[in-house]
């Protein structure tokens, strides 16, 4: 064999032993016809400190000039891989990118946010040091018009930060409470893959972090929060999900899922009653978010849902604000007189929506509520 021929086997071998190198994080990106902020997405995630990644676009039957951005960066960037699929939505999306990523860890930037500079690179060093199945951070709502500006949204208290813990243990499920998102975080793949963790497939981009977020929580036994914030989330987009009058009921798959996945795994039978209250609280988000018409639409589905789970016997009020379990059970007893009860408080003046809160929670919800409203 010749000198050449030796050389030329050993450089084979080589890329082949690049090629199936497992890079520390694999980055899922969603892309639906969002040519409008995804290069400024893409570029923050191509300057990552982090240089060990792969970046998976998964490409949801763009129509606009989103996939010719994408092509951009792979031309430019052996790191950035393309799925391109028909339009069948976000979860079939997200299931076919983490079915696709090779990295230790998987991390996901929505197409219409960016990152910061070092926010893999701070995402993964704990994770490492800290052998955690789950690193979650804070993030900034961002907006770009009338003007540039950021609102930090602190999902994770100082308290919460720097220690490892398994949020489903007792007295731990605070962040369950929170608003569910699956980005500013990064996941150890194979956590996922044991723990049946992926999407639900509904059409369209419809909460399906909500699932998600929850599986997370309820079978990660070392997570590990950051104070920081990583992640600018974007709310200006006026053709995000959460900007959908029309998605009505869209949450109610996304808890039916939460129930089968409880009901499948009775080592989480203990979290009935969190996800009792999550309900409440998701529910009444979009009871509030919808036309007077369609909150009409969704309160007897809403209604019947609470009184088939209270026979069951998973709502524990012990779980609930005072003011929060005697508007559940209005709402269970009569759709109208709810539905009459919300209309008055939010036409109530702020000294008589703060005399509300103290009626129905006493001080300290008062104090709650005005700490959250001074956060922003």
């Amino acid at each position: 064999m010749s000198s050449l021929m030796r050389i030329s086997i050993v450089m084979l071998y080589m890329i082949g032993e690049m090629s199936s190198m497992t890079p520390a994080v694999s980055i899922l990106v969603p892309i639906y016809n969002v040519e409008r902020y995804l290069e400024e997405c893409l570029q923050s995630i191509a300057d990552q400190t982090l240089r060990d990644i792969e970046v998976i676009c998964i490409n949801d039957g763009s129509t606009d000039g989103s996939r010719d951005i994408i092509q951009k960066f792979m031309d430019a960037d052996a790191r950035f891989k393309v799925i391109d699929k028909p339009n069948s939505g976000y979860g079939a999306s997200m299931n076919k990118g983490l079915r696709f990523a090779r990295g230790e860890y998987v991390g996901i930037v929505e197409s219409d946010d960016f990152i910061e500079l070092d926010a893999m690179e701070r995402l993964y060093e704990a994770a490492r040091t800290n052998d955690a199945d789950v690193v979650k951070a804070n993030f900034w709502f961002y907006w770009s018009v009338p003007e540039e500006r950021d609102e930090f949204w602190e999902l994770v208290k100082p308290e919460w930060a720097n220690r490892v813990y398994a949020p489903r243990d007792e007295g731990s499920e605070a962040i369950f409470y929170e608003k569910p998102s699956i980005w500013s975080a990064i996941y150890r793949r194979s956590f996922l893959e044991e723990s049946g963790i992926d999407f639900l497939e509904t059409p369209g981009a419809s909460y399906q972090d909500a699932s998600f977020t929850f599986k997370v929580w309820a079978c990660a036994q070392r997570v590990y929060l950051l104070h920081d914030a990583v992640l600018h989330y974007r709310q200006d987009n006026e053709a995000s999900s959460v900007n959908s009058p029309g998605k009505v009921f869209t949450v109610c798959g996304e808890y039916a899922e939460i129930s089968r996945y409880v009901e499948e795994r009775t080592e989480l039978a203990h979290l009935r009653p969190v996800v009792e209250r999550m309900k409440y609280d998701t529910y009444m988000w979009n009871y509030d978010r919808l036309s007077d018409d369609l909150k009409l639409k969704f309160l007897p589905t809403m209604a019947k849902e609470f009184r088939d789970d209270a026979e069951r016997g998973w709502i524990d009020y012990a779980y609930f604000d005072d003011w929060k379990a005697e508007c559940l059970q209005i709402l269970m007893e009569s759709v109208d007189e709810f539905h009459v009860v919300q209309m008055n408080r939010s036409e109530e003046s702020g000294l008589q929506r703060a005399l509300n809160y103290y009626r129905h929670g006493g001080m300290g919800s008062l104090l709650k509520t005005l700490a959250r409203r001074m956060r922003g």
